[in-house]
């Protein structure tokens, strides 16, 4: 997947809320009456970064973004500002839209005070665009004299903008509609926060002990401690557990130790549900009210439909992405045991019959499969079963307006998702969402996971992207961590229960950034994995992996071995390839294996060093790097493998130079390979001490093990 870099910038816990007025185009522009104390804020000129300006006229400019980082400050408020002025409005024009409009609230200028404003369109006429800041106010308490701000006009070079008239005014009566809309899902949201963590803390005295899953039956066994009455209930993935006060579908417990065999399909809203799909837990009646009394548990042990051989990885090195191409000759000539995949589930399913669409039923809902898209993913897959390659799937849901369905859109993209996300969360609120996602990753796992390989292999799930970095990445708008992590946990448990009936050895793993303790947007790596655990523990272990991006801190820098971030402490804010050692100690304990004994997978699933010219010194950095990571990671046993990312440098990598390969239509060599290349090549091999052995200079050593490190308490 194509990886952003550090411009795409971290973003506030804070919900913002967002509202862009359009004005009809005018052929002169319009006269705007303000009140005579009104304040407009202007420009501070020799502030600007990778872009020009010019000041027109009062409260009037032109600007040219020169650069991938285009910004400039204003200067400092003469008076405060009143109380009620939260909404932040101009007029501007633009001969390009800009979908990463963001401000920072100075005069302390950091990632922690910025907001991200609704993407600006193009506009050839004068456009209203405004934003209500009254929670960036509060929360950072802006608006004092002298406060000023930053405005960062998105990630492009070359764009003409015109603006004017920049000032704060109070909320229009929509707008206070809007806000106190968005407070109250926001406390709701805090409200469900605070049941989760309870929930996880919790230890109820009342056990599910195991949920067995047969071909046409469901076998619950637990037992309830207590008097009174008890019933078991059913969870359905749209189901909000912690909130929940009355129980729809309740099985009356006439004995304390129990276990009841259910049907395993049943109707629900004229759907065929397959219960593989819910949890189960015991609850306590009450008077017109009813409480849980176990945790939620599972499917533990899932009936598989055939036998499939597990995938055998013979060695740690990979490729990130992997696609047909005419370079493909680079699986033997590298050595790869292992790649991935990107699938988009929103780029195969359609509601309606086509040309060239394959009908798949779930649910008693037929939906049609693209054999245009699936074509590729065919060919790939089948070129590396019969090299023996393992594969990995990275399932994505687009979001609405890039589904190859419009309505499958509408039923997919999750119903909180917000503007700044590249993918959205899949939909799992709704019956529909539900029946429709898993149908997606049944036909995938059926296709996929075949005694005769007809159409290659998938091993393993990777389950969306960097999802610490959900607001870009996996999106479903800015949530407390906990109920972003339930609904993701939902995401991974469905995969996991419907790829297991054909794969008795499939795997789901979790996608993460380099953020470790310090968080990269919303939330950090650590802290969703240590919650992961603790919904594992408590609600049937599943056999989940990690799928980490150590990449270095600064993307564009190569020697990684200057990564200040990146510490040998078990707390360091990144874990990096400069300190692989502390992701490596916390996959090996205990606490954090499958069932407290088998250790998950570690897949280090996208990950490269940059070359920022195609001069020899940034090639040399480059392979440096890479040999500097291979090093660490081979004499890490808790890392099972590396995907290098890209494997091609791509144009649209924002000047990225992280592939293996020039770009294909470089002037010089076209897709010829790079010294990194060479030493990937040689990298396990009998060849790997002499290609390094430069590069101990660059990186500033006498021996390899000098880059090794233990982790300290």
């Amino acid at each position: 997947m194509y990886k952003k870099i550090f411009f795409i910038k971290i973003i506030m816990l804070s919900m913002i809320l967002l509202s862009c007025k359009k004005e009809e185009p005018e052929i002169k522009p319009p006269i705007i009456v303000k009140p005579a104390t009104t304040e407009y804020l202007k420009f501070k000129l020799n502030s600007a970064n990778q872009l020009t300006i010019s000041q027109n006229e009062k409260n009037s400019y032109s600007i040219r973004t020169t650069g991938e980082d285009p910004y400039i400050t204003t200067e400092g408020i003469s008076k405060a500002l009143h109380q009620d002025s939260v909404v932040l409005t101009f007029e501007y024009k633009s001969s390009e839209g800009i979908d990463k409009f963001q401000i920072f609230f100075g005069p302390s200028i950091s990632e922690s005070r910025s907001v991200f404003g609704n993407a600006m369109s193009q506009a050839s006429a004068w456009k209203n665009y405004s934003v209500n800041l009254a929670k960036a106010r509060k929360d950072f308490s802006w608006g004092k004299q002298s406060d000023f701000i930053r405005v960062d006009f998105g990630t492009k070079s070359g764009i003409d903008i015109e603006i004017r008239n920049i000032y704060f005014r109070s909320m229009n009566q929509s707008e206070k509609k809007i806000f106190e809309e968005e407070e109250a899902r926001i406390k709701k949201d805090e409200a469900i926060e605070k049941a989760l963590d309870a929930y996880l803390k919790k230890r109820f005295s009342s056990p599910i002990t195991e949920v067995r899953v047969s071909a046409s039956e469901i076998t619950v066994t637990g037992e309830y401690n207590g008097e009174g009455k008890y019933s078991l209930c059913e969870i359905f993935p749209n189901d909000t557990l912690v909130t929940t006060t009355l129980f729809k579908n309740k099985i009356p417990l006439d004995s304390k130790s129990f276990r009841i065999t259910l049907p395993r399909i049943i109707n629900k809203n004229s759907l065929q549900y397959d219960r593989l799909l819910s949890r189960w837990m015991i609850v306590k009646e009450g008077n017109n009210k009813e409480s849980i009394d176990s945790h939620a548990r599972y499917a533990d042990i899932i009936e598989p439909k055939q036998s499939m051989p597990r995938g055998i990885l013979t060695s740690k090195k990979g490729l990130g992405g992997f696609f047909m191409n005419q370079y493909v000759g680079d699986l033997d000539e590298l050595g790869i045991t292992s790649i991935t995949v990107n699938i988009l589930v929103t780029g195969m399913i359609y509601t309606t019959p086509g040309a060239n669409r394959v009908p798949h039923t779930y649910g008693g809902k037929t939906y049609y499969m693209s054999t245009d898209y699936l074509k590729h993913i065919d060919e790939a897959l089948k070129l590396a079963i019969s090299k023996k390659i393992v594969v990995a799937a990275i399932i994505l849901v687009q979001k609405a307006t890039e589904c190859a369905d419009p309505a499958i859109g509408k039923i997919l993209q999750h119903p909180d998702f917000t503007s700044e996300g590249i993918y959205t969360m899949p939909n799992m609120t709704t019956d529909e969402g539900v029946n429709c996602y898993a149908a997606a990753l049944d036909f995938l796992a059926s296709r996929y996971n075949r005694v005769d390989n007809a159409y290659g292999r998938i091993h393993k799930w990777i389950m969306h992207n960097e999802v610490d970095a959900g607001l870009t990445w996996t999106n479903m708008g800015r949530k407390p961590m906990l109920n972003y992590l339930d609904t993701y946990l939902r995401s991974m448990r469905i995969c996991h229960n419907i790829t297991r009936q054909y794969d008795e050895h499939s795997e789901v793993m979790g996608s993460f950034t380099h953020s470790w303790v310090e968080p990269v947007e919303l939330y950090s790596s650590r802290e969703m994995l240590t919650a992961l655990q603790q919904f594992s523990n408590l609600e049937g272990d599943f056999q989940w992996g990690v799928a980490y991006h150590p990449y270095p801190q600064d993307l564009n820098e190569p020697k990684t071995w200057m990564d200040g971030k990146a510490t040998f402490s078990p707390n360091s804010a990144l874990v990096t390839f400069k300190n692989l050692e502390v992701i490596d100690h916390w996959i090996k304990k205990p606490e954090n294996c499958y069932k407290g004994s088998v250790k998950r997978t570690l897949w280090l699933s996208e990950n490269g060093t940059n070359s920022r010219t195609y001069e020899t010194k940034d090639l040399i950095e480059q392979a440096a790097g890479f040999a500097y990571a291979w090093k660490k990671l081979t004499r890490l046993d808790g890392i099972d493998a590396i995907q290098w990312h890209n494997w091609i440098d791509n144009r649209v990598e924002y000047g990225l130079r992280i592939g293996l390969r020039r770009f294909p239509d470089d002037t010089t060599d076209p897709g010829g390979p790079k010294p990194v290349w060479y030493a990937y090549q040689a990298a396990g091999t009998d060849k790997e001490d002499e290609v390094f052995e430069p590069y101990k200079s660059i990186i500033g050593i006498t021996h390899w093990n000098d880059i090794m490190h233990l982790v300290s308490p």
